[in-house]
């Protein structure tokens, strides 16, 4: 499978071979769901409370005496029963989120990038840099992708220029490749991804990516200088 690269200009810059079978076939559906789910109950803020009986104020004394009244026996002005009383079994702050094992989270992630290479909605552009914050030169990326709706820009590392020179376009936001989750590219009508952020991408989808270890100095021989 080949991807055209484009300029930001729209022009065709180049060719993208894939060669991993995974971006071939329908995308993973019911994987993409599974995945969804774990990021938006990440993102609820469980702060849903309500007061029991002994949380409500007052109560603390027994309405009327237990017998000989014709009424029913009460304990207090706080039960769940009468009106400004406590919740039974009402919510109470809580954390619903949970994760995935990275193996799921990285396949979900190419599962939706395959999605949207599909649907035409992933664009490989040649390069994003900037020497000094215009965003002058990216006014028109909207109009010359087509791009009508929240959208976002992937790009390899976050540099003041380009963060400074992208930030005041309305229809983009701003993400890093080693950030990028499946919850985000489907959320956005386009992915627009340099080139070097999207083999950054696929080294981190085929676990080619160097680890913490591999990237620390290695250790000396004894005696060395």
């Amino acid at each position: 499978m080949e991807l055209t690269i484009f300029t930001i200009q729209g022009k065709k810059a180049g060719t993208l071979n894939l060669t991993d079978a995974r971006w071939e076939g329908p995308a993973n559906r019911r994987l993409l769901a599974q995945v969804i789910h774990m990021y938006r109950s990440n993102q609820r803020a469980g702060t849903a409370s309500t007061k029991t009986r002994g949380n409500v104020s007052g109560g603390g004394k027994k309405p009327w005496k237990q017998k000989h009244t014709g009424r029913a026996r009460a304990g207090s002005i706080r039960s769940p029963l009468w009106r400004h009383g406590g919740v039974v079994f009402g919510p109470h702050p809580r954390h619903f989120g949970y994760q995935l094992p990275k193996a799921i989270r990285r396949n979900a992630l190419v599962e939706s990038l395959k999605g949207k290479l599909q649907d035409q909605e992933l664009v490989v552009v040649e390069a994003i840099q900037a020497t000094e914050p215009k965003t002058k030169p990216f006014a028109k990326l909207a109009e010359t992708f087509d791009v009508t709706r929240r959208s976002i820009i992937v790009v390899e590392e976050f540099t003041k220029p380009v963060v400074r020179s992208l930030r005041n376009l309305a229809a983009f936001d701003i993400c890093r490749a080693a950030d990028l989750n499946a919850f985000d590219v489907i959320n956005a009508q386009k992915v627009l991804v340099t080139k070097t952020a999207f083999e950054q991408v696929q080294r981190r989808v085929t676990g080619d990516e160097p680890t913490k270890a591999s990237k620390r100095r290695a250790p000396q021989p004894a005696g060395a200088a």
